[in-house]
């Protein structure tokens, strides 16, 4: 065996070649010139093209370079960050990604404000409506009782549209049974439909009849700023019979609700067709409050096609077992109709069609989209109707009235706050707080350079007091 001093006298020149470790032994060995090699061996990564990084990895370890770990040199990282930049498919996939997701938000937000126009603008309009029809024919139970039966289109709109978005094809029949189970495990039953069905169907009645008797002692805008109060009534009976959270901002809400029912009732001196037609308006507002609860009790994990289901049920209850109230108010001269030929059809059938949309809206836009939204859409429609009555019916809105539909409408606004509004804001100051305290202190920082070198150009010097 040869040692380093001889190969040095022989005159060949020595080669060291650094390679990943192939044995155990450290031999010297000839090189095919005649010279000698000596191998030092290491377990290393895999080795690149040039091999830079290899040789830069084994000087590092050879030296004992003070947090050295293998694989982790300079030049990997450089060589990594080089792969990672020279990748224009993933630059490419991460613009698509950023673009689809922007379409999305757009075309959510997009849909969002059809959604809260259309839900006004239907409710708006079916108000309005009302006290047109209310000119030439003023009997507000069959006209309620009429639009009620316009809910059994709901379920055929419904298959409808699922014929025309899905490949799955079901005749009506199936499809009627498939949603029938939201009644039970054995479909719907005589019992089981008039069981369900009717308590939902009186308060549906009752909701739409006071609401329409309302419209006959008041304006657009007072009736629908008070209905706007079922929401502070939804939240009072959800928190009593459903165990919701209890929230004190809701609780404010609701305490400026009753404030607005109360000034709304003062504002003619708790006389006259005011105030009964205030407590007509609260009365629809509590019933539909009630129908609200109830479906969100028994219904809640409703989907589409259930609710569309249940809605026209409804309508079929409404046809059936309440045909006799309009009968029965025709022959006591309560409700006098007349001739069926002198009846305004055209207003009472584009009312029946207002009111199916706003209640498709409603019932089926809570689950295709976020509740808030109706909600806002319904909230919209006192100043749509506010705008109406003052530019069309000239009417003169008093200073207590203003009043009590602000503050009516302020407490609806509060009923929309989400249950961990607190926590996000507190997060969201905090945030604001820190944000402005590391801008303060990157402040001082920058007027403390900048003190410094102006005390070295004039030649001070400041001595550390450690």
């Amino acid at each position: 065996m040869m040692s380093t001093e001889s190969v040095l006298e022989s005159g060949d020149q020595p080669c060291i070649r650094l390679e990943p470790l192939k044995s155990t032994h450290l031999p010297g060995k000839s090189t095919p010139t005649g010279g000698s090699c000596v191998v030092f061996t290491d377990s290393s990564p895999k080795v690149t093209a040039n091999g830079l990084h290899d040789i830069e990895d084994r000087i590092l370890r050879i030296t004992g370079y003070y947090g050295y770990n293998p694989g982790y040199s300079s030049h990997r990282r450089e060589d990594g960050s080089e792969s990672h930049a020279e990748t224009p498919g993933s630059e490419t996939s991460m613009e698509s990604q950023s673009f689809h997701m922007c379409t999305n938000t757009a075309l959510k937000v997009l849909g969002g404000l059809l959604m809260v126009l259309c839900v006004s603008s239907s409710w708006v309009g079916t108000t309005q409506v009302v006290k047109l029809t209310f000119q030439s024919f003023s009997c507000p139970f069959f006209i309620s009782w009429f639009s009620s039966n316009w809910n059994i289109l709901i379920f055929p709109i419904y298959y409808s549209g699922h014929v025309v978005t899905t490949r799955e094809k079901q005749t009506p029949i199936q499809k009627f049974r498939e949603c029938s189970k939201l009644f039970g495990e054995d479909g719907m039953t005589l019992k089981l439909f008039v069981k369900r069905t009717a308590p939902f169907s009186i308060l549906w009645t009752l909701t739409n009849y006071l609401y329409l008797l309302a419209l006959k002692k008041l304006t657009a805008t007072d009736v629908s700023a008070l209905y706007c109060c079922h929401k502070a009534f939804v939240f009072l009976l959800s928190w009593i019979v459903l165990k919701d959270r209890f929230m004190g901002v809701r609780i404010v809400a609701a305490i400026m609700a009753i404030t607005g029912i109360v000034m709304m009732a003062y504002a003619d001196g708790f006389h006259g067709d005011s105030f009964v037609g205030v407590a007509l308006a609260v009365g629809s507002a509590s019933t539909s409050a009630l129908y609200k609860v109830l479906f969100k009790m028994f219904l809640g994990s409703a989907n589409l096609g259930e609710v569309a289901h249940f809605l026209s049920t409804m309508g079929f209850f409404n046809l059936i077992f309440i045909s006799c109230v309009p009968l029965i108010l025709y022959f006591t001269r309560v409700e006098h109709w007349g001739s069926l030929s002198s009846l305004p059809w055209g207003y009472m059938c584009g009312l029946a069609g207002l009111w199916l949309v706003f209640n498709i809206l409603v019932h089926v836009g809570v689950v295709l989209t976020y509740p808030i939204l109706i909600s806002i859409g319904t909230l919209l429609s006192v100043p749509g109707n506010a705008a109406v009555d003052l530019l069309k019916h000239e009417v003169i809105f008093s200073v207590v009235r203003l009043a009590a539909t602000c503050i009516i409408c302020l407490g609806f606004l509060l009923m929309l706050l989400p249950e961990e509004w607190d926590s996000v804001t507190l997060r969201f100051l905090a945030t604001i707080a820190d944000k402005k305290s590391e801008d303060h202190g990157e402040e001082l920082t920058d007027s403390s350079t900048h003190t410094r070198s102006r005390s070295r150009a004039n030649g001070t010097v400041s001595i550390p007091l450690a």
